[in-house]
């Protein structure tokens, strides 16, 4: 995906649902939506062992099928072999934007959201991006 077509999706976006989400400020699946808390998203976690738990100023989910809102962009920290047991949940959600994190591909998966009209990122760090594309480039 071009960078002008990114920055607009993430411009557009007030909602992102983390699927993964952890309570643990030492990993990515915390500190990535902690970011993007703070720079003003709404942030949905989900993740089905810390439901009923606040996280990033929500209640923490356990699925997918129990998000009550629109999603703008749904950030993936899920391990690839676990997205195709995802994907039904998320045909059935519609986000505009499907973003694999880092490390995160799969081509039946992306192929499967992409001929279902939704765009897919992979294997990107979302908070990497956002800081690029909205701060500009760090000093080294």
């Amino acid at each position: 995906m071009e960078d002008q077509e990114l920055k607009r999706l993430l411009s557009e976006a007030e909602t992102i649902a983390v699927l993964g989400a952890h309570k643990d400020p030492g990993r990515p699946a915390h500190y990535v939506p902690k970011y993007l808390w703070e720079q003003g998203y709404r942030i949905l976690p989900v993740n089905p062992r810390f439901a009923g738990e606040e996280l990033f100023g929500a209640k923490v989910v356990a699925g997918l099928k129990d998000l009550t809102k629109p999603v703008d962009i749904l950030d993936v920290f899920r391990p690839a072999s676990a997205l195709m047991d995802h994907l039904p949940e998320i045909l059935a959600l519609r986000p505009g934007l499907v973003w694999l994190q880092s490390g995160i591909t799969h081509s039946a998966f992306e192929r499967a959201l992409e001929e279902a009209g939704i765009p897919v990122v992979a294997n990107r760090c979302l908070m990497v991006e956002h800081k690029r594309l909205f701060r500009g480039a760090l000093p080294l």
